[in-house]
Order: C-alpha cells, then sequence, then structure tokens
C-alpha cells in the first residue's frame, strides 16, 4: 500500500476521490450488472479508505464507502424496505486477519483467553444476495439486497428456481426469512451463452452473451418478464436468516442445519469449526478445490456459531461483527498494452483507461483496465507497447500491478494537460490525485454526464429520460441545462415528429417532467452534481438548513466574506480569506459537513455561470422544505460519557448500544455532557460530573435505558 496522506488536506481530498469512485463502482456492481474493476482493484481502494480513515479518524466523511452497502435497487422492479437491513462483510485478506478478527470477537465480548469460539466456514459464493420471507411456511416474497436497507422485489421471478420451494417442509416458524445467493453453475453458464449466440446468429443479430456467471445470474433474476427468469439455468444456495418470528436453534450450524432439512440447498463445504486453525485448514482446502467446484467463489466466510454473541456482537456500519470473508488471492495473466485512452468524467475527472491485447483472466477475456490517475501511471511506469501482469478476483476488468517491461527503453507516456473532449485547460488541484477539466459547463463530456446525472433516481428521477434520449436531445439542442428539460413542453410538436416517440411516448414524458416541478431539497442538491456533495451530504445539508431559502442565506454568507476582501489582495492572503470562506461554512454548519464538502460548495457557487445555471432552474422548479424526524428515545441526541469499568459488557459493546439509541458518546465529561454511565473504579471523570451537576448513573440503570428502549 502506498504511503498515507502526510496532511489532513491532502487525506481529505483522496478520501473525497475514493467516496466517488467506490460509490460508482458499487453501482455498477449491484445495480447494473456490469462491473469494470476487479474484486481485488475494488477490495484495494476500499483498504485504502479505512486505512486513510484510521489515520485520520476526524476526517470521516458522512458518505464514507464504509457506512454503505451495495447500491441503489433498479428503477424497473419494484422497491420494498427490508425488515432487517442486509448488510456487507469486512475482508480478510491473510491468516493474520483471520486472526485480528477472533481477537476483536474476544475483546468486545470480554471473553477469557482459554474460552472456546467456535466458528462455522462455509464458500463465500459469486452471485446475487437474496431474501426469502415465509410465512406459516409458504414462500410470500423474495428481494434482492438493494442498498442494504431497500431491495427489489423478485417473487415472481424466485418462483421459477428449482432449489427455491414454495412451500416449507416439515414444521417452520410463523415468520422466517432465508438468505442466500442467486447464482448459475459454471456449465450452466457456458451453455446459456452458447444458446444466447446461436439464436442471434440464427436471427441474424449481434450476440449479447454475459461476462461471467454472476452477470448472468444478477441479469436473468432481475428480469420484467419472469418468463425469461424461468428459461435461465438459476441456483440458490442458503447461507443465513433474516426475520425472524422464531429461531431453530442456538447455533448458525443449528440455524443452517434446519434450513437444510426446510428442503433448501446449502454449500456442501459448510462445516462448524472450534478453532481458528481448524478454519484456516477449512479454506486451504476450499481453495485447492476451487477450480472443481460447479459454481465461482472468492473466499471463505467464518461467521461465530453462537447466536447469542451474534447478537451482542451486532452490526458496525455496514457489516456485522460476528462475520468475515477470508478472500482468496487474485488471479493474474500477462498481456501487451497497445494503448492508453483518456474519459472525461461528469466532474471533469480525466481517468486514464488502458486498452490491452486480449486475454482471459480467469476465464473471461479482457481487454481494458483502469489505471485510475497519474500517479498510478507514474507508479507503474507504463508505456505503449509494455508487458503487464493483470490480476482478476472474478470481475471483468482487471487491475495492472506489474510492469515487467518499464526497464526497457521507450518513450515515456505523458498525461495530457488539456482536455481531449473541449480542449479546455486540465489541472490537478493541490493535495488531490484526480487531473480535472476545467471547461465545468462547455465540455461537452461534463454537459451531458450532469444532464444524466440530473435525471438520475437518486436526483430529479424523471421517467423516461435515460442515457439514449438525453443524449440525442443533447446533440439535437433540445437540451443544454437542466433547466431546459422543464421547457421541452415546448417542442412538443418536434419531439412527436422524433423516430420513436410517439404522441403516446411524448404526452407520458412531459408528464413525467411536469411531476418533478416539486422535488425534495435534498435530491435538488444532489441533482447539481457539485463534487462532494452524494446523496448522504445532500440529505445532511438538507436536514440542517431545511430550506432552499436557508441553504441560500449560508452559501452568501460565506460568498460575502470572499467578495469583500479577495479582489484586493495578494496571494497569501486570498489562501487566508479561503480558509476563512471554509471556516465560516463549517462553523454555520452543524451536520457534521467536512471543509472539503464547504470548499466544493463555495467553488461551485463563486463561478457565476453555475449560478445562472442554479438560477435558471429555480425558475422551473421548486424544492420541497426537508423535515427531518429522528428516532424518540431516552437518550436520543443526547451525549454520554461511558466511565470506570464495566462489567457486563465492553467498552466497545455500550458504545455500540448507545449509538444504536440516537445518543453519542464521547471521552471525556464536558458542561455538554448530558449522562456519565460509571462503573467500578471510576475517577476524575466522576468527580468533574458531580461538579457540573450532570446525571450520574450505574450500569444496572443503563442496562435498564437499554431493555426499555423504543
Amino acid at each position: 500500500m502506498d504511503p498515507l496522506p502526510d496532511s489532513d488536506l491532502a487525506a481529505a481530498a483522496e478520501l473525497a476521490t475514493l467516496a466517488a469512485e467506490i460509490a460508482r463502482h458499487n453501482r455498477l456492481y449491484h445495480t447494473d450488472d456490469t462491473p469494470e474493476i476487479s474484486d481485488a482493484a475494488y477490495d484495494a481502494l476500499t483498504r485504502r479508505n479505512t486505512a486513510i480513515e484510521a489515520a485520520f479518524p476526524h476526517l470521516v466523511r458522512a458518505d464514507s464507502p464504509n457506512a454503505q452497502v451495495g447500491a441503489a435497487p433498479a428503477a424497473h422492479l419494484a422497491k420494498v424496505p427490508h425488515a432487517r437491513p442486509m448488510t456487507s462483510l469486512d475482508n480478510a485478506f491473510a491468516d493474520e486477519d483471520v486472526a485480528e478478527f477472533l481477537a476483536r470477537v474476544r475483546r468486545f465480548l470480554k471473553l477469557p483467553d482459554d474460552e472456546p469460539v467456535a466458528l462455522t466456514a462455509e464458500p463465500k459464493i459469486d452471485g446475487l444476495s437474496c431474501s426469502l420471507r415465509y410465512d406459516n411456511g409458504r414462500l410470500v416474497q423474495a428481494l434482492t439486497r438493494g442498498d442494504g436497507t431497500t431491495g427489489e422485489d423478485v417473487t415472481e421471478n424466485v418462483r421459477t428456481i428449482a432449489d427455491i420451494p414454495a412451500t416449507l417442509a416439515g414444521e417452520a416458524p410463523a415468520v422466517f426469512e432465508i438468505r442466500g445467493e442467486v447464482y448459475m453453475a459454471k456449465t450452466d453458464f457456458a451453455d446459456l451463452n452458447a444458446r444466447l449466440l446461436a439464436e442471434a446468429t440464427a436471427a441474424g443479430k449481434e450476440a449479447r452473451q454475459f461476462a461471467n456467471p454472476r452477470n448472468a445470474a444478477a441479469g436473468s433474476l432481475r428480469q420484467k418478464d419472469a418468463t425469461v427468469t424461468a428459461s435461465r439455468p438459476l441456483r440458490f444456495l442458503a447461507h443465513g436468516w433474516g426475520e425472524a418470528s422464531a429461531v431453530p436453534g442456538e447455533t448458525q450450524a443449528q440455524l443452517v442445519d434446519a434450513i437444510r432439512h426446510w428442503g433448501l440447498p446449502v454449500a456442501d463445504g459448510f462445516t462448524r469449526t472450534p478453532t481458528i486453525e481448524a478454519a484456516l485448514a477449512i479454506y486451504r482446502g476450499i481453495e485447492t478445490a476451487r477450480a472443481d467446484l460447479p459454481y465461482d467463489i472468492d473466499g471463505v466466510v467464518y461467521k461465530v456459531d453462537r447466536l447469542d454473541w451474534q447478537a451482542r456482537l451486532g452490526i458496525v456500519g455496514r457489516t456485522p461483527r460476528w462475520a468475515i470473508a477470508h478472500k482468496f488471492p487474485a488471479e493474474r495473466a500477462q498481456t501487451t498494452l497497445n494503448a492508453i485512452d483518456i474519459q472525461v468524467g461528469r466532474t471533469g475527472a480525466l481517468t486514464p483507461v488502458a486498452r490491452l491485447d486480449p486475454v482471459t483472466v480467469g476465464g473471461v477475456v479482457v481487454t481494458n483496465a483502469t489505471l485510475h490517475n497519474a500517479d498510478e501511471i507514474d507508479r507503474l511506469g507504463v508505456r505503449i507497447g509494455d508487458r503487464v501482469v493483470l490480476q482478476r478476483a472474478g470481475d471483468v476488468i482487471p487491475q495492472i500491478v506489474e510492469n515487467l517491461t518499464r526497464d526497457e527503453p521507450r518513450d515515456a507516456w505523458v498525461f495530457p494537460d488539456h482536455c481531449p473532449e473541449c480542449g479546455s485547460l486540465a489541472e490537478r488541484g493541490e493535495g488531490e490525485v484526480v487531473v480535472r477539466c476545467t471547461g465545468g459547463l462547455v465540455c461537452p463530456a461534463q454537459r451531458v454526464e450532469r444532464l444524466i446525472h440530473f435525471v438520475s433516481r437518486h436526483a430529479f428521477d424523471i421517467t423516461g429520460l435515460g442515457l439514449v434520449r438525453i443524449e440525442d436531445f443533447f446533440r439535437d439542442g433540445l437540451i443544454a441545462s437542466p433547466a431546459d428539460i422543464f421547457r421541452l413542453h415546448e417542442h412538443r410538436d418536434a419531439l412527436i415528429a422524433r423516430e420513436r416517440m410517439s404522441e403516446l411516448v411524448v404526452g407520458k414524458l412531459l408528464e413525467a417532467i411536469e411531476e418533478r416541478r416539486r422535488i425534495p431539497l435534498d435530491r435538488f442538491l444532489f441533482s447539481l452534481g457539485i463534487r462532494h456533495v452524494g446523496e448522504i451530504t445532500a440529505r445532511d445539508l438538507a436536514r440542517r438548513y431545511v430550506s432552499a431559502a436557508g441553504f441560500a442565506a449560508m452559501i452568501h454568507a460565506a460568498l460575502r466574506v470572499r467578495r469583500a476582501t479577495v479582489p484586493v489582495l495578494g496571494e497569501p492572503e486570498r489562501k487566508f480569506v479561503l480558509r476563512r470562506g471554509r471556516a465560516l461554512v463549517a462553523a454555520i454548519d452543524t451536520a457534521g459537513i467536512g471543509p472539503e464538502v464547504a470548499d466544493a460548495l463555495l467553488g461551485f457557487f463563486a463561478e457565476k455561470h453555475n449560478r445562472d445555471v442554479v438560477a435558471a432552474l429555480l425558475r422551473q422548479v421548486e424544492p420541497v422544505d426537508l423535515i427531518h424526524r429522528v428516532r424518540v428515545s431516552e437518550v436520543s441526541g443526547q451525549t454520554i460519557v461511558f466511565t470506570g469499568s464495566l462489567e457486563t459488557m465492553s467498552r466497545d459493546e455500550a458504545k455500540a448500544q448507545a449509538e444504536a439509541l440516537g445518543a453519542h458518546v464521547s471521552g471525556s465529561v464536558s458542561k455538554k455532557t448530558d449522562l456519565v454511565v460509571a462503573g467500578p473504579g471510576a475517577g476524575s471523570k466522576l468527580k468533574k460530573a458531580a461538579d457540573l451537576g450532570i446525571r450520574v448513573i450505574d450500569e444496572a440503570a443503563w442496562a435498564d435505558i437499554v431493555a426499555t428502549a423504543g
């Protein structure tokens, strides 16, 4: 791993870049089923993000990838909230990581060193996560994971999968949700692609084939037409549970055994093991047999066997503390780099993409690999004609990990200093790794991408305005800015005259546009495409300022600081005023917005053309005030300090309980402290709480608060 940043500014910039990049790859993998990087490359990004957050905890972003699960559900499937969140798993890449996982479990539960911690181990299937809800033994609903909170309703499609019974065998709880993976066997995948090729050839069309079994399974399950799903050879393996009116057993092993007896398949390699040494031995055995398994796997999952310990350990962020995925090493291959192209993204980021001689890695033919940024190119020293090593762990496009011919004499490849799309200057900001086009809204690549972002599902979500239509309308001059979308009704006759645009289609499109003239403030802010302002940050800003007028007042106040002094100051003073403006935004805000977001907001609204675009848009739409309703409990919104020795739980478990109840945990007592929970041995903090008149309770009273919370 590269050295960590040496300053807050550099760390904040890299965290912002990582958050955007990881969110994009989550969407490509979970929602679009079109991943662009390998599992190993994705894992490297998340490990880098975790390492920087650990070194700079005060810079953790509201939209941190460590707080996200999966990606948003697809638009064409009904969205249904999960009764219990479908979480992701932390990864282990070495035996030492597994040992540290077990040590964390012991510390959290305050277990003695000689207390055995049994684990279960099973292959990590590379499929699509799915939950099956059975009421009184009958299948009533099936959901994909989606973003972990809300999934896609695929009930009718799931009913076509032979592995999934419509009725459970034997006695089952009144409500039981079984979770597992929908997958496609390797041989079935090959047969499906051969069939698709034959059908396309017979029809004289270009064949659309799937890149790998995981994409084939995801695309087949999420069809609008269940008969298409029925024609695809999908399978299912169960591995866990969600909502349940009763649990058949006290351990993970007993629960999985019950699921097997109800008639659902579980992985043949599922094993209960009493020691970490035995678990690692199972990992090596599964790794050796990996190529011979009928399905793709990318690791082994370990889970704490005791269900009561799982309940105590709970979840942190997006991952359970009681489970971890031990990933396999990535597969590798060699090929030749033929060209490096530059792609310009919505925010103006220039991303280099390697064009390669086709090579098969892990059963998939790949021809492209992202080179991420200029620093990555410098690190690898890649040039046209170099022989490179690719690493892949299950996705379509791998990562270049080594340059085998960097010592050979060859002209260096120079990163462009102008945008290939519009010719504008391309600059790299201080402390940033990304080179960006300065063309903004005049850059064709950015204008189209910004419009696509504007109508995306988490922004204005306008039905009927997808990628193709946005590109067509932009090319033909019908739209050039967001406000133009709401003036399309002026071109109704021209729209009807277009190919594949009947009067009915145009009517539905214009109706969908009209329905979006009123939109929640957070969606409005997210739609603007401001750097560092993702969905979560936009929601935080909307909650803090409630209305568009309140948000505008904050921006105007911050900009006045800059406008009043910047024009008459030299460069050092300009930097001081920029910091002052940033501090003003941070001081006004109370929603945890960091300095990089403040800078991005000021930079965006300081540009007149951006203000003009927003002003024109506000003449067409009305952002709706956002009222945030928080969970009500005795300690919601309070600041709590735990001090002294806790006898029934660890400090981490107490903190997790408090945060789950909506409280903030602090390490020191101050006037802002609302409650102190004191155990034996409490010292100076207890005295200070008494001096300040702060409420103090013991561990038993805290347990009562937790037990009686709604």
